[in-house]
């Protein structure tokens, strides 16, 4: 496997697995974190995937390193541990169903978003919910998902004044891109659907019910069925 190191301060060093975003880095970003997952290192505090990089957090004084730099010593131990990884490995994902009640009060980009592409609403849902995502990593803020494999036929351009409030659960557009805000926030996406379906939750383990690596659909509901379902949380 081809990779890169580097430092990041005295307590991390960022794992660079390819340089563009697609699934066979995607793969390589999610091989590398099971094998340093694996390792199950008492001197490892963190382990942060994105889109083509694993960041890895250390404690230096967990380390022994006499005659070394803590970063050489963690660095000749991650070359130890990607080594041991198989050509061509790659993890079995989930797949994760989220429901969503489309425009509306839920959505109330949704026909803003059909006029910019010259689509029907309709057609827009069809496309939107039509084929599975990628969570190629979770950021922004808790549990919010970067997906990959959306239509370009959707692609829409952000709003030209960002909300101070999107509801939590709300499903948006921004550029080529769709995600979710798991929790209540200001934002500039274009809303065309909202998931009665908890994102992130303090009070659970894990708290995000979404991981790296997970496949993710869409399923349109109703408004009725969306009503049942957030009583039901």
């Amino acid at each position: 496997m081809d990779y890169s190191l580097r430092p990041l301060g005295d307590h991390a060093l960022v794992i660079e697995a390819g340089s563009s975003i697609d699934h066979a880095t995607h793969v390589k970003v999610r091989s590398i974190c099971s094998a340093i997952e694996e390792a199950d290192s008492a001197w490892i505090t963190d382990i942060v995937p994105a889109f083509t990089t694993v960041t890895l957090h250390y404690d230096p004084m967990k380390l022994e390193h006499p005659d070394r730099l803590p970063y050489e010593t963690v660095m000749n131990r991650i070359h130890t541990i990607l080594s041991s990884i198989p050509p061509g490995a790659e993890e079995e994902p989930r797949t994760i169903e989220i429901p969503v009640c489309y425009g509306g009060d839920f959505g109330p980009d949704l026909e803003s978003v059909a006029e910019w592409n010259d689509l029907t609403p309709e057609k827009v849902i069809e496309l939107h919910s039509g084929s599975p995502y990628l969570v190629h990593m979770i950021g922004f803020f808790p549990g919010f998902p970067y997906l990959g494999g959306m239509s370009e036929e959707i692609a829409t351009p952000r709003r030209k004044e960002p909300r101070l409030r999107v509801p939590r659960g709300s499903v948006g557009i921004a550029g080529s891109q769709t995600g979710i805000y798991p929790l209540e926030s200001p934002g500039g996406w274009q809303l065309i659907g909202r998931t009665p379906v908890a994102l992130f939750d303090t009070q659970a383990c894990p708290p995000g019910i979404l991981q790296a690596g997970d496949r993710l659909r869409f399923k349109p509901i109703t408004p009725q069925e969306y009503k049942e379902m957030e009583a039901s949380r």
